[in-house]
C-alpha cells in the first residue's frame, strides 16, 4: 500500500451537507467524527461548496471559553465566536478554515478603534482534535485508550488573554486542515498558513455585532509555526490581501528555512514535526507521493500514520529522541533524501520565506541558543527582509543553553511574551517603531 493510501486512510470520514452561515452538516449528529477517541463537534465539517470570496464566513456558532473570571460589567477576559471561513490552498482551490474571534471585555484606551490580532499558534499537532479553536474551549484534551492516547495543552490562551486585557480583539486560525475533518492539517507549508493567517483577519471583519470598525488597525502575532505563519503572511499581504490594514508584525522563531529546521528537529524531542512535515507536504502535493514512498519502510509508513493523528503532546511522548533514518530503505536521514532529490528539494526551497519585502513593521524575536528553530536562519530571514527595504526590529534573545533542545526553543516563547505583546500593542495604537536594519550583522 502506498504512503499517499496509509494517509488517506488515516484521515477522517466526514459527513457533510449544504452550506450556510450558523448551520451545522445534516446527519452529522448521526455520524460523529473522532480523532484518536476524541469526539470532534460537527461544527468543523466543511459542506460541500464554500463562498466564492476569501475571509468570507460559512458558519458561527458561540464557543464557550475553558478559562472565564467575572467581572463588572461582563466575564474576563471576553466573549468568543467559533469561526469557519473561506480561504484559497497553494494550489488555489477553496478551502475551509476554522479558528475563533474574541471580544475583549475591557475597552482600548488608545485613540482610535479598537485594534485587531490575528494569532496564528505554535505547533499544536496533526489531529483534528489539536486546534486552538477547540483548547479555547476544552484547555486540556486527554484521552486515554487501549490502543490511543491524545494530550493537547491550550499554552496559546496565555498570549491570547494577554492581548485580550490590552483591549485588544483577537482572531486565532487554525490553519488549513487543522480542525476540520476534510484533509490533513498543511504543517508549514508557507502559502496555506500565510492565506489562514490574511484571511482569518478578513473573517473577523465580516462578523456582526464586534466593536472593531473598518479603520481597525491589524497586527499579527505568531511564534514557532505560528512566528512562520505570520511572517508568510507579511509577505504576501500587498498581493493577496490589500484591503486587510496590517500596521504591525511580531515573528518569533520563524521556521524561515525548512532546510535547517527539519535538520535541527531530527533527534529532538519534537521529532514528530519532521513527519508532520512530510504529511503536510503529501496533502498540498499528492503527486509527489510516489516518490516519497520509494524512500520509506513500513516503520517509516507506520510512523506518518501515528503522527498524522496526534497532538504535540503525543509525539514528544511517543517519538522524542528519535531519528527518521530508521524510517527509510536505505538509512538516510529525510533531510538527506530532500537535498538529493530535486523536487522534493524544490517543494521545499519554495517553503522559503524572505524572499518578498514584508508590509508594515516586524519584529523579529529568535533565541540564540535555540537549537530546534535555528537562530541563524531566523536572522537570516531578517537580513534578507532589510536588504529588500523592510522594516524590521530584531530581537535576539539569550537565554543560558540547556540539556534540552525543546525548552531552549520554548524558553524564549514565555520570557519574551510580555515585552512582544506589549511591542504590538504600541504599534496597534500607532507609536512608531525604529529599524534595526542599519545595524543587523549580515553573517550567519
Amino acid at each position: 500500500m502506498s504512503l499517499r493510501t496509509r494517509l488517506c486512510a488515516a484521515l477522517l470520514a466526514a459527513t457533510v451537507a449544504g452550506p450556510g452561515l450558523a448551520t451545522l452538516p445534516a446527519g452529522a449528529a448521526d455520524a460523529p467524527v473522532t480523532s484518536r477517541g476524541i469526539p470532534i463537534p460537527a461544527f468543523y465539517t466543511p459542506p460541500p461548496t464554500l463562498p466564492a470570496a476569501d475571509g468570507a464566513l460559512v458558519r458561527t456558532e458561540p464557543l464557550p471559553l475553558a478559562l472565564r473570571l467575572p467581572g463588572i460589567n461582563s466575564a474576563m477576559p471576553g466573549s468568543a465566536t467559533r469561526i469557519m471561513y473561506k480561504s484559497t490552498d497553494s494550489a488555489g482551490n477553496p478551502v475551509a478554515v476554522t479558528g475563533a474571534y474574541l471580544e475583549p471585555a475591557v475597552p482600548w484606551l488608545w485613540p482610535g478603534p479598537r485594534p485587531l490580532a490575528v494569532l496564528a499558534p505554535g505547533t499544536m499537532g496533526q489531529g483534528d482534535q489539536c486546534s486552538t479553536s477547540l483548547a479555547l474551549q476544552k484547555g486540556l484534551i486527554l484521552g486515554i485508550g487501549h490502543e490511543q492516547s491524545t494530550i493537547s495543552v491550550g499554552y496559546e490562551i496565555l498570549a491570547i488573554y494577554r492581548l485580550l486585557a490590552k483591549g485588544i480583539a483577537v482572531v486565532q486560525t487554525d490553519y488549513v486542515g487543522l480542525g476540520t475533518t476534510d484533509r490533513l492539517h498543511t504543517y508549514v507549508n508557507r502559502v496555506d498558513s500565510a492565506h489562514a493567517v490574511l484571511d482569518a483577519a478578513r473573517a473577523a471583519r465580516a462578523l456582526p455585532h464586534t466593536s472593531i470598525t473598518a479603520r481597525s488597525a491589524v497586527g499579527l502575532y505568531g511564534y514557532s509555526q505560528g512566528g512562520g505563519a505570520v511572517a508568510a503572511a507579511a509577505e504576501l499581504h500587498p498581493a493577496y490581501a490589500p484591503d486587510v490594514p496590517l500596521r504591525a508584525t511580531y515573528a518569533g522563531a520563524p521556521p524561515a528555512d525548512l532546510t535547517e529546521v527539519t535538520a535541527a528537529i531530527d533527534g529532538s524531542e519534537l521529532l514528530g514535526a519532521l513527519g508532520w512535515s512530510v504529511n503536510g507536504f503529501l496533502q498540498s502535493r499528492p503527486d509527489l507521493a510516489p516518490l516519497v514512498d520509494r524512500y520509506l519502510n513500513d516503520a517509516g509508513r507506520a510512523v506518518l500514520a501515528d503522527l498524522s493523528t496526534m497532538c504535540v503532546g503525543d509525539a514528544i511522548l511517543t517519538y522524542a529522541g528519535r531519528r527518521s533514518t530508521a524510517w527509510t530503505t536505505n538509512g538516510e536521514s529525510v533531510t538527506d533524501i530532500i537535498r538529493t532529490e530535486p523536487r522534493l528539494r524544490a517543494f521545499v526551497d519554495d517553503q522559503l520565506i524572505g524572499t518578498r519585502r514584508p508590509a508594515g513593521v516586524v519584529r523579529v524575536a529568535t533565541g540564540v541558543n535555540d537549537n530546534l528553530v535555528p537562530h541563524a536562519q531566523a536572522r537570516a530571514m531578517a537580513t534578507a527582509w532589510c536588504d529588500l527595504g523592510g522594516t524590521v526590529v530584531y530581537a535576539p534573545l539569550t537565554l543560558p543553553r540547556g540539556s534540552s533542545a525543546l525548552l531552549n526553543h520554548f524558553g524564549p516563547l514565555l520570557t519574551d511574551q510580555d515585552t512582544a505583546v506589549d511591542w504590538l500593542g504600541h504599534r496597534l495604537a500607532g507609536l512608531p517603531a525604529v529599524s534595526d536594519c542599519t545595524t543587523l550583522p549580515r553573517r550567519r
